[in-house]
């Protein structure tokens, strides 16, 4: 599973931190996952891994508040 959006696939991007002496060292930019339930297209409901441009945009189907029992 790991750190990914399940709708995009947009995962973490590597870059460089640049010290005010200029000197570059490797780090990494997470993407801006939360953890959803999804309906997902043939009717089921999980729990995915989805980033926030996704929610914003629309791309994710949120199901039907849970029925108290």
């Amino acid at each position: 599973m790991g750190k990914e959006c399940s709708i995009c696939g947009k995962k973490r991007q590597v870059g460089n931190n640049v010290s005010h002496s200029n000197i570059k060292t490797k780090r990494t930019f997470g993407a801006n996952l939360q953890r959803m339930r999804v309906q997902l297209p043939n009717g089921e409901v999980s729990r995915e891994m989805v980033c926030t441009t996704c929610l914003r945009s629309g791309r994710v189907v949120k199901p039907a508040a849970r029925s108290a029992e």
